[in-house]
């Protein structure tokens, strides 16, 4: 009885309109109170600021600076024009590009958000000018943005290895055969409804095209291997890895490209500094109501729950990811894996479920709640880019959501999937 209250005034509060970080909060507060414990509130404080002095957590801001940094400083462009060089070629032409760029730029950054209102305006208005329809363009461009948190580095991974102590490492690896994946499955979607609705396409580019544009592009490509090589080789950890990306960045814009000037880093810092803090403040939130959750037994409670279902633990993913999605449709993704990881993580160590392919089936699914209404960031990011309704992009994002839909069932039911690169590289 009390975790259906608890989970029913989170969602009420969520539906009237107030703040994820603050729904969850007064969640909290007001269970207790209801069960005359209202001296516990003493530690609200305490419980807050405990949640957000990890080590690990000083990677957030630095990945968000350093997408922030590739934004300005023209990298993104260079990106494009050598994905453009690559598959501009094939059915869906500047769709398939799209796909391609999101992938190259998620080894970047780990925000889908910064993918979708950077690299995504870039995406859409080469789109638009090239005869694309704005609905189209629009949906790819945020249906593509998702593979960022997926591919390493990826926030979403980071606070999932803080919460449950698993290898930030492997987890970055567990993340790139899944993430190309997603974009397989985008291109294929884009490919039939750019050939059924026939969309423009490019030329094939020359060699010597392709060329030029790699040549552009290949320092901002050397990104990721600096990142995940670093953290394999143990020259640093995944937060020394953001601050490295972060400084790779700003040499890159400063002094090789030129395109950032001293004029633009408060700007830059300040939109960092804004989007941390809300992350940050979802996170202390997230933490005095994951400590309700485990006063409350409710994670032992939920485990005796399911058991009682299905003894079986692919019925119990099932129920997991069905439970992960629902919550998609009303919280934010790093709000879902904030609530959900207390309960998730003893289920699973319950039923046998490796952590590292659990982690990437969370951000997946964390990925889809990203798409969907009605509180889908993408969308809205996106939406308030094209000014297209949130219901017609919605309508226009079905194929690309059946596709991330049969990746996360395929790495849910096929461990060797997420699992098969971390084993190779780092062992059992």
């Amino acid at each position: 009885m009390t975790t259906l209250l608890i989970f029913c005034v989170l969602i009420g509060l969520i539906l009237l309109g107030v703040p994820v970080a603050v729904a969850m909060g007064l969640t909290a507060v007001f269970t207790f109170i209801s069960m005359g414990q209202a001296d516990i509130l003493t530690m609200v404080a305490q419980r807050m600021y405990a949640s957000t002095t990890s080590f690990t957590l000083l990677a957030i801001p630095f990945f968000i600076l350093a997408g922030n940094l590739m934004n300005t400083g023209g990298i993104t462009e260079r990106i494009f024009r050598f994905a453009r060089a690559l598959v501009g070629h094939i059915w869906g032409g500047l769709g398939q590009v799209n796909v391609i760029a999101s992938m190259i730029f998620s080894g970047m950054s780990g925000a889908a958000v910064a993918d979708a209102a950077g690299l995504g305006m870039i995406e859409m208005k080469a789109m638009k000018d090239n005869g694309y329809e704005w609905k189209f363009s629009a949906a790819i461009t945020a249906a593509s943005s998702t593979i960022g948190p997926v591919i390493p580095p990826s926030i979403p991974l980071v606070i999932y290895g803080y919460l449950t102590e698993v290898s930030v490492g492997r987890l970055f690896l567990a993340g790139v055969i899944p993430g190309a994946l997603m974009g397989l499955a985008l291109m294929v979607a884009v490919y039939f409804v750019s050939k059924h609705r026939r969309y423009p396409r490019d030329k094939r580019a020359a060699f010597r095209e392709i060329w030029e544009s790699g040549k552009g592009a290949a320092l901002p490509l050397l990104t990721p291997t600096l990142i995940v090589g670093g953290i394999l080789s143990g020259q640093f950890t995944p937060t020394e890895a953001s601050v490295v990306a972060c400084v790779y960045a700003l040499f890159l814009g400063l002094v090789v490209y030129r395109s950032i000037r001293f004029r633009d880093l408060p700007n830059i810092f300040w939109d960092t500094l804004t989007h941390t803090i809300r992350i940050m403040f979802i996170i202390a939130s997230a933490g005095f109501f994951g400590w309700l959750l485990i006063l409350n037994r409710i994670p032992v409670q939920v485990i005796d729950g399911m058991a009682s279902l299905s003894a079986h633990g692919s019925i119990v993913m099932l129920i997991i990811i069905f439970i992960l999605l629902l919550f998609g449709c009303f919280l934010e993704g790093i709000a879902v894996l904030l609530i959900t990881i207390p309960i998730f993580q003893k289920i699973i160590v319950h039923y046998a479920i490796d952590p590292v392919q659990f982690g990437v089936v969370m951000t997946l699914a964390s990925m889809i709640g990203l798409l969907t209404p009605p509180v889908g960031m993408c969308l809205y990011a996106v939406s308030s880019i094209t000014k297209l309704s949130i219901g017609e992009l919605s309508r226009e994002m079905w194929p690309y959501l059946t596709g991330i839909f049969l990746v996360l069932l395929a790495v849910a039911f096929v461990p060797q999937i997420s699992l098969w690169l971390p084993n190779l590289i780092m062992g059992q």
